[in-house]
């Protein structure tokens, strides 16, 4: 009955494209169809029995506590005033280099990635503060709004990110899953703190080629990227004092976050919530920190996380009637089947996770898809850490391609009347060739994302 898995997952892709709620969607649908195979017997109940102990599973699990933390902290420094503050400083240093807004924006946009994790905060956070800033100083629309775009889409792979505390989880089981079926059974485990180890790397690469081509522009095409006007250099006073000001601080969260989880010193739940005390202290630092500050955010991540766990449910039922209809022996059977071996399952897994990101969130693909491909691929000696970055970037460029990505929706909707649509299209162009071009160095040097992981653990 292998079919019914596969018609089971075109519903839920056509459901979801009508605009259904995601997780009722994959729950209520998949629950449709294990009552359809009841009835004509193609489906063990045996399976529906396993959804109380999946549950507990996803209430019990350690690292998720890590989710509404890391949600807290990055909404917490969303409302301190923290993109404001480098932007500017950051702005007055690059002052004299024609292009330096530009740059001042990428990184900017890499520590808050750092800082926060979540993409369409940064992308709007960065809209609303940069994009009249460069349209002013005589930047190129397209080159502004691609900058902002890209920049802003560095939270999915520079950790500590939400997407990887996800991604890791769901890797774990996949790998387990994977060596359980080749008769291991003592099987090995990968970390989020390995993952986040490993995405390090190739997050700082992605910026470097973000910084190459915006100085290649700045040399090769000046007009499009004018330098700041004299009084806006550094020649202000005090400019030193004020750049210790604005990095330090953040600099130290995100090194008593990350460096603890690298460094083994703390799990991503006790790092997340350190973070999440860091981010009050530097709300507080900025005047922002007050009981109607405090209120807003707790509901804000209270919704997010309500939508993430809520996913996770309705992608535990639905990974489940998706095995019972035997689904994972018929993409096993797909996969091995393609023309390239190993390299011809990735590349189409890729070229569907690609596509799927036009339609669907990184929560929904990672806790529908991952669980259906992963243990397949890893099964075939792919290493989990680095498939896991290869996802994470897949996805990143997902969200940046015209017409569809998530980021170009979120910058559309806080941009300026006179920036079109097409200008955000045509400047995001080079960033995804940028992406494309990240992607085949990890494929073809697997070590820059398996090197540090194995040098820390």
């Amino acid at each position: 009955m292998g079919w019914m898995a596969l018609l089971l997952f075109a519903t839920v892709i056509l459901v979801l494209l009508a605009g259904f709620p995601v997780a009722f969607t994959l729950a209520g649908t998949a629950l449709a169809y294990a009552v359809i195979g009841l009835i004509i017997g193609a489906f063990d109940v045996s399976y529906l029995n396993a959804i109380p102990s999946r549950i507990f599973g996803v209430m019990t699990n350690q690292t998720l506590i890590a989710v509404p933390l890391f949600v807290f902290m990055g909404v917490m420094l969303e409302r301190s005033r923290l993109a404001e503050d480098l932007l500017d400083t950051l702005s007055a240093v690059f002052g004299r280099v024609r292009g330096g807004l530009g740059i001042a924006v990428t990184l900017v946009g890499m520590l808050l990635a750092a800082s926060t994790g979540i993409v369409g905060a940064t992308v709007v956070t960065m809209g609303l503060l940069s994009l009249p800033s460069m349209l002013k100083r005589g930047y190129a629309p397209s080159v502004a709004s691609g900058t902002i775009c890209a920049a802003g889409t560095l939270g999915q792979i520079i950790p500590p990110s939400i997407i990887l505390v996800l991604l890791g989880d769901v890797l774990s089981s996949a790998y387990q899953q994977a060596q359980l079926n080749q008769g291991i059974y003592s099987p090995e485990t990968v970390s989020v703190g390995e993952l986040f180890a490993g995405a390090l790397l190739p997050g700082l690469l992605l910026v470097g080629l973000y910084l190459a081509w915006l100085a290649s522009l700045a040399i090769f095409r000046p007009a499009l990227m004018p330098p700041h006007v004299a009084d806006e250099t550094a020649d202000q006073p005090g400019l030193a004092s004020r750049v210790l000001r604005a990095l330090l601080p953040p600099l130290f969260l995100i090194l008593a976050v990350l460096g603890s989880i690298i460094a083994g010193v703390a799990t991503p739940t006790e790092a997340a919530a350190v973070g999440s005390l860091g981010a009050m202290i530097l709300a507080a630092s900025h005047r922002q920190l007050n009981l109607n500050c405090l209120r807003d955010v707790v509901h804000r991540t209270a919704r997010v996380s309500s939508m993430v766990f809520l996913i996770l449910l309705g992608a535990s039922i639905f990974s489940l009637v998706f095995r019972g209809f035997g689904g994972d022996d018929v993409v096993r059977d797909i996969l091995s089947s393609l023309p390239g071996g190993v390299f011809g399952a990735v590349l189409v897994v890729m070229l569907v996770m690609f596509l799927l990101g036009f339609v669907l969130d990184f929560i929904e693909i990672t806790f529908v898809v991952v669980p259906i491909v992963g243990p397949v691929l890893l099964a075939m000696g792919l290493d989990p850490i680095w498939l896991g970055v290869m996802i994470a970037i897949n996805l990143q460029t997902s969200f940046l391609t015209p017409p569809f990505g998530f980021s170009l929706f979120y910058l559309r909707g806080v941009a300026p009347p006179e920036v079109a649509t097409t200008d955000i299209y045509k400047g995001v162009i080079p960033f995804v060739a940028i992406q494309l071009l990240a992607l085949a160095l990890i494929a073809l040097w697997p070590s820059l994302a398996t090197w540090l992981p194995a040098q820390v653990y």
